[in-house]
């Protein structure tokens, strides 16, 4: 509970088409895979096939708990908010904020999900090093510079989202708007 001393400020994390669509396409897939394997087992199935059975919805429904509904701002924090948990990330020492579309073009997944309920995990590419990401949609991308790591997010109102970062640890010169 937020207190006078220390508000908050939430954004929503909406989807963009891109998620969307590879989270539909990886639903189908895996649920595909679960009914045909289930309407073509043999009368007493071996365990190692009614774990196969079972495994692809287990993945969904593991992709689905870990998926990105939205961020708080809250103090010298970064609240991912999650279905029913959420993961607090320290933005002491922040240098930069800012509203960056292209940001994440070319990045390639090193640990992560990639697609199933959200682009989460640490990914790489030429523009932003390596990169901690908890996206949704990347025409929304927000890039938090931090002395050791960067942070990648999309809330629903990008420049809002940086011009709070940005008053509240006193970033003067981040841009809160994409460049042209």
């Amino acid at each position: 509970m937020d207190t006078p001393h220390t508000p908050s400020h939430e954004f929503s994390a909406p989807w963009g088409r891109q998620l969307t669509l590879l989270t539909g396409l990886c639903g189908l897939i895996l649920f595909g895979i679960s009914g045909t394997m289930l309407a073509q087992a043999p009368e007493s199935p071996p365990l190692l096939y009614q774990v196969g059975i079972w495994l692809c919805p287990v993945i969904f429904l593991l992709g689905a708990l870990f998926a990105v509904r939205g961020y708080r701002l809250e103090g010298d924090s970064l609240v991912v908010l999650r279905p029913g948990w959420s993961t607090r990330l320290s933005l002491q020492g922040i240098k930069s904020a800012a509203f960056q579309p292209e940001a994440t073009k070319g990045s390639i997944r090193i640990f992560g999900n990639g697609g199933l309920f959200g682009f989460i995990g640490l990914f790489r590419n030429q523009t932003l090093g390596r990169y901690r990401a908890f996206a949704t949609d990347f025409s929304r991308t927000v890039v938090l510079q931090l002395p050791a790591q960067t942070i990648v997010v999309t809330p629903d109102d990008p420049a809002r989202f940086v011009a709070q970062v940005n008053a509240t640890f006193d970033l003067a010169g981040s841009a809160p708007t994409a460049r042209p």
